[in-house]
């Protein structure tokens, strides 16, 4: 009988959780809303009584999965299953995450940065079409990523794959890494918001943007996408800078890697053909001849679920 899968995409808003067949097709989903008080304390307590209950209600047992797979943030022990450093979780100290829901629930778990688990997801059922190489960039309130090469994750020493610390622009805005000019600083989504508040100073055409932010108004990255859609002049520079440095960072990827695809996920990317256009234009600028033949650019395809079918696929390591 073929066994399940269980994915978790544990993030500090929301918990989502899906049952997998082996092939990667969700059968059953359910979130709740993570509860970080007294340190996240709660948060591993609150996952495996989840499970034990969700898989009473279903009529399952424990025997009938090959594992669970958990993407989180923060620094992962992958050998140990523990976390440190993940902050919007309320995790000061080094949680032990591995050794409690395999002790409660009777099932073999992994667990992999959260970044690192939506590029499995994307690369095995996603845009990735299962290639064996493939990059991922996730544009959100930060930059993150993940490099899949050879069917496994790249690790490094533990830190490969920080894409959004790749340096685009030397002695350029400074990051919340402590260096200068991380992609992450351009590209976010706070980062469009920022180029535009830079390039608005020195705006003198007509432009809604710059009116808004001259009346003192909030912008968004998605306000700037749609007029700049909209034909917006101070948005289109605003795309075309992000767009250039989006496009470097990923001629660099390709030219290190050579991926059979670059998969842009995450909100920002919603701005869809748009962005992927431009960003492409300083791709082929940027990359090495037989990389502009070789590697695609692609949009992300599985959105919210990538984390919790990534997270599923580090179980198929028990088969």
């Amino acid at each position: 009988m073929e066994k399940k899968l269980i994915g978790i995409d544990l993030g500090g808003t929301t918990i989502k959780f899906a049952i997998l067949t082996e092939k990667g097709e969700i059968q059953q989903k359910w979130s709740f809303e993570t509860n970080i008080l007294d340190d996240g304390a709660h948060i591993v307590p609150d996952i495996v009584e989840s499970i034990n209950h969700h898989l009473s209600l279903y009529g399952m047992v424990p025997k009938q999965f090959l594992g669970i797979g958990m993407g989180s943030p923060g620094t992962v022990d992958l050998e140990a299953g523990t976390v440190t450093g993940a902050y919007n979780l309320n995790w000061k100290t080094q949680q032990e995450v591995k050794k409690v829901v395999e002790e409660e629930t009777k099932i073999s778990f992994a667990i992999d940065n959260d970044a690192n688990v939506a590029a499995l997801g994307e690369q095995w059922k996603g845009a990735g079409e299962n290639d064996k190489e493939v990059a991922f960039i996730t544009l959100g309130t930060g930059v993150g990523g993940g490099l899949v090469s050879n069917g496994e994750l790249l690790h490094g020493l533990g830190a490969a794959g920080e894409i959004g610390h790749m340096v685009v622009q030397p002695n350029g805005y400074l990051c919340t890494c402590g260096n200068h000019g991380c992609l992450e600083t351009y590209a976010s989504a706070t980062g469009v918001v920022r180029v535009a508040r830079d390039l608005a100073e020195e705006f003198a055409g007509d432009s809604k943007i710059k009116r808004a932010l001259d009346d003192g108004q909030e912008i968004t990255s998605k306000i700037v996408f749609d007029l700049a859609k909209e034909d917006d002049l101070l948005g289109k520079m605003v795309v075309d800078r992000v767009c250039y440095y989006l496009g470097l960072a990923c001629g660099n990827i390709g030219n290190l890697l050579n991926p059979s695809s670059v998969v842009i996920g995450g909100g920002v990317s919603a701005a869809g053909v748009f962005l992927l256009s431009r960003v492409e234009k300083y791709f082929l600028e940027f990359a090495f001849p037989t990389v502009r033949k070789s590697t695609q650019l692609k949009l992300a395809q599985l959105g919210n679920e990538a984390g919790v079918i990534g997270a599923a696929s580090l179980a198929l390591r028990f088969k």
